[in-house]
């Protein structure tokens, strides 16, 4: 790579990184606070938290990844061409794809790269992810005790605990379970703690009583310095992991197990996200075509490309949401998937041809003269 095209790349590198940082940031941001609540519900510490957000950020960034590409060329390309960067490369010899290569390098890169997030990163970080949130689901403690507040995580139970530390330790334990048979029985303890034995969860009541209400009437009363309270009950053991399209690898959208009811139901959808994740890294390149059609697809101008870089954002808005309709059709019509292709496709191939159309202004310059002057016809 010679030394124009190096520093041309660098020029390009340095926004783009920092525009996916900043988009990323702020999808970040938003993708967390849908979280949050279900982290603090379940009573789990900023560890969990940090890393359910941190999981969600391959899938963040290979959505931000072509806009940021997009702006951060119109920013460079704009500022070169401003400063008449560009019109030397094309002054000195240099052809327009010479110019442009360093661009599309960049683009090629990024589209490779968000190819790999697509096939192997996201689906791992997002099976990692379910799991954690699976986990605080299904958390014993968070599931039966809320500090402060009355909670029913099961009929004919309803729980209360004054508060729970750090270790588990729970405070001022109250629980009332009702039977079936219109008995009754109130549980309180001092302190208590949910403990494994023999394979199955119990919550070991400290330094309490219980009063047991008879469905005759009679009410029975116990005091107790250690006391097991079953659990076993309460816990929904067919409960599993259920892995969603955007969790499942390339293999496992395009090839469903179609004896699964599930896949056979969702057959359609699956396919159209397999094709989404192989297309959607053409975005990378088309935007690039789009950013350097707005600076470089015409002539030089002192008054900038605000109409051209205006005309390329909508072209570039239109595009990606024709993409995402196309994508949610293609869950209903299996030959759709086609134009999750051509889309993208298409406008980079139309941008491309835009770009290399020569100016005649830079054909004078490449052709080794300088443009011949208008003339207006009056005298001097």
């Amino acid at each position: 790579m010679r030394l124009i095209d190096r520093y041309l790349l660098r020029q390009l590198v340095a926004p783009t990184l920092w525009a996916v940082v900043a988009a990323t940031g702020l999808a970040l941001l938003s993708t967390s606070l849908t979280q949050i609540d279900l982290i603090v519900a379940g009573g789990q510490s900023a560890l969990v938290f940090i890393k359910a957000t941190a999981l969600a950020m391959p899938q963040l960034i290979n959505m931000v990844l072509p806009v940021s590409l997009f702006v951060a060329a119109l920013i460079t390309l704009n500022r070169l061409q401003t400063d008449q960067e560009l019109v030397v490369c094309f002054a000195g010899g240099m052809s327009r794809w010479r110019v442009m290569a360093p661009a599309f390098r960049l683009a090629a890169v990024l589209t490779l790269l968000s190819l790999v997030i697509n096939l192997w990163i996201q689906p791992a970080s997002h099976r990692a992810m379910r799991d954690v949130l699976f986990e605080v689901r299904t958390n014993l403690l968070s599931a039966l005790i809320r500090e402060g507040e009355f909670t029913q995580p099961a009929p004919g139970l309803t729980v209360y605990a004054q508060s729970v530390d750090r270790n588990g330790q729970i405070r001022n334990l109250f629980i009332h379970r009702a039977k079936d048979d219109g008995g009754a029985t109130t549980y309180t303890a001092d302190s208590g703690r949910i403990v494994i034995k023999n394979g199955a969860p119990i919550l070991r009541l400290s330094r309490g009583s219980t009063q047991e209400l008879s469905p005759t009437g009679v009410l029975n009363f116990l005091s107790y310095d250690d006391y097991p309270f079953e659990l076993s009950e309460f816990i929904n053991s067919e409960e599993r992991v259920h892995y969603k399209p955007s969790d499942r690898f390339l293999h496992e959208l395009l090839f469903a197990d179609l004896t699964q009811d599930w896949e056979k139901r969702n057959h359609l959808k699956l396919l159209a996200e397999g094709h989404a994740r192989l297309a959607t890294p053409l975005y990378n390149l088309t935007f690039m075509g789009l950013a350097v059609w707005a600076i470089v697809g015409g002539a030089f101008s002192r008054l900038g490309y605000g109409r051209r870089i205006a005309l390329a954002g909508a072209i570039a808005a239109v595009t990606r949401i024709l993409g995402f309709i196309t994508v949610s059709a293609a869950e209903s019509v299996t030959w759709l998937n086609i134009l999750q292709y051509a889309i993208p496709l298409s406008v980079w191939i139309w941008a491309l041809g835009e770009v290399f159309r020569q100016h005649p202004i830079q054909a004078a310059y490449q052709r080794g003269r300088p443009p011949r002057r208008v003339t207006t016809g009056l005298p001097a």
